[in-house]
């Protein structure tokens, strides 16, 4: 399990949704009730219709290369198209690397954005473009190199977290999970993956754990010292004791009393959560279809969580964004080819393609919209410098201005190529999308309207996302 720097327990911001499920012990009747209900906001109304009930967000951090892996040019030049070759897929007229042969399986129920796009002032390194794709803002704070300072109660609040408190659950279950690792550039940890301004309590459930060995869920479970019954009796005595407080009636408005005592009690006795993240349920082949790997268990993981009632489930690619591409990293400055060919593409082309099949075959693809796309591609031509880094001949440095996504579900288009790159794979020549955009088409595939207003650290109204949704994605 990876250990994160920082404190647990109470903190100027609120309380971590973690802390929150620490029941058994003297914690439900400890906390500060009065200043917790004030974290939460009121949902906003809309008008638009919800073609989403949950979001499966496939993360890939480090930047993988889209001709390398879904959008091939093999009429470009040698230093630009690279060693692989492009293959037939289940779709006429589209074409993905040699890299992904499950995918291509399972092009026909997918979108391929292959426009993709921004220009950077000062977004070319990791850190800042992830914070711009999980939050829909660009970072206020950017040094020449992209980097950004560490994670602040300033941020802009990760996409999940607003979907969190604009959608919550209908039932005991977690509304965000996080796994298995953070977003990460060098020691920058989780900038872009918090709560922010809305306060802790919305943060994500972060099961920093490896899906595909034992995972510890502690905190979804009762003390041993403390039964069912003994904490229904603390509840109990909790509701009484909050319904003679007139003073807290008034701080909760509308609200009711024991809104989210009740979330986490029913969370904890229930038991479905820590169901969902027992992959031992799974039948062998399932697991096996998926892939034994950290990833592939994580994808398979992500549709038991949505399976079982959760809202937003963020798979990050385990490996920090700027690792060693020779082992477990998407950043191919130092190699590109070797490392996709036999470590990164077989991994990503057996869970990504499971998880779309496996989505699909139970229904789940109706009402899920699935996402998978990185923070930004690979330069087109091989041992150039774009960011500043050193690169090897056989290298591909970021490159922010042409990359592709997947998008599925969710009423989204099945078969379809959405926008288009050049000759070169270096700019869109059709319908080019921001990564805003695409955090903009996600609140609104959920129901949530993109431009309404929440009030910053500074009580200053601002839209959910500086992006407009791609509504062409839908059919």
């Amino acid at each position: 399990m990876l250990s994160i720097p920082g404190r647990p327990g109470r903190t100027c911001d609120g309380y971590s949704r973690r802390e929150l499920l620490r029941v058994g012990g003297a914690g439900l009747i400890g906390l500060s009730l009065p200043g917790f209900f004030r974290l939460r906001a009121a949902p906003a109304k809309v008008d638009i219709q919800p073609r989403a009930k949950s979001v499966i967000l496939v993360f890939l951090q480090g930047g993988p290369s889209h001709i390398d892996i879904w959008d091939p040019k093999p009429e470009a030049p040698t230093n630009i198209r690279g060693e692989f070759k492009p293959i037939k897929t289940k779709v006429d007229g589209i074409q993905v690397s040699e890299t992904m042969p499950l995918l291509a399986e399972q092009m026909n129920k997918v979108t391929l954005v292959r426009s993709m796009s921004y220009t950077p002032s000062g977004l070319f390194n990791h850190t800042a473009a992830m914070y711009q794709m999980m939050t829909g803002w660009a970072p206020d704070k950017v040094s020449p190199s992209g980097q950004l300072e560490p994670p602040s109660p300033r941020d802009f609040p990760h996409m999940g977290c607003q979907v969190s408190r604009l959608r919550p659950p209908d039932q005991p279950m977690l509304p965000f999970v996080e796994m298995p690792r953070p977003l990460q550039e060098s020691n920058v940890i989780g900038k872009g993956g918090a709560a922010g301004f809305l306060g802790k309590a919305f943060d994500p459930y972060r099961l920093y754990q490896d899906p595909n060995k034992d995972v510890r869920l502690e905190d979804l479970a009762l003390r041993p010292e403390v039964s069912p019954e003994r904490l229904k009796d603390r509840f109990a005595l909790l509701k009484g004791i909050n319904g003679s407080m007139k003073e807290l009636e008034k701080a909760v408005g509308s609200y009711a009393l024991n809104e989210y005592y009740e979330k986490a009690y029913d969370l904890v006795l229930s038991g479905k959560a820590r169901g969902a993240f027992d992959l031992g349920h799974e039948p062998g082949k399932v697991r096996d279809r998926y892939g034994r790997t950290t990833f592939g268990q994580g994808a398979l993981l992500s549709r038991r969580l949505i399976e079982a009632g959760a809202r937003f489930v963020q798979l990050n690619w385990p490996a920090v964004a700027n690792g060693n591409p020779e082992v477990d990293s998407w950043d191919t400055h130092a190699a590109n080819f070797a490392p996709l060919k036999n470590l990164h593409c077989p991994v990503l082309d057996k869970g990504l393609s499971a998880l779309i099949e496996d989505l699909d075959q139970r229904g789940l693809l109706a009402d899920t919209l699935l996402v998978a796309v990185g923070e930004f591609g690979r330069s087109p031509r091989l041992g150039v410098s774009t960011s500043g880094n050193v690169n090897a001949p056989d290298g591909r440095d970021h490159w922010p201005y042409c990359y592709t996504a997947v998008v599925a579900g969710a009423g989204v288009k099945r078969g379809v190529q959405y926008g288009a790159s050049d000759a070169q794979g270096s700019a869109p020549v059709d319908k080019p999308v921001h990564p805003t955009d695409l955090v903009a088409t996600i609140y609104y595939a959920l129901g949530i309207d993109p431009h309404q207003q929440v009030l910053n650290d500074l009580k200053q109204p601002r839209a959910l996302v500086e992006g407009k949704p791609v509504l062409g994605l839908f059919g």
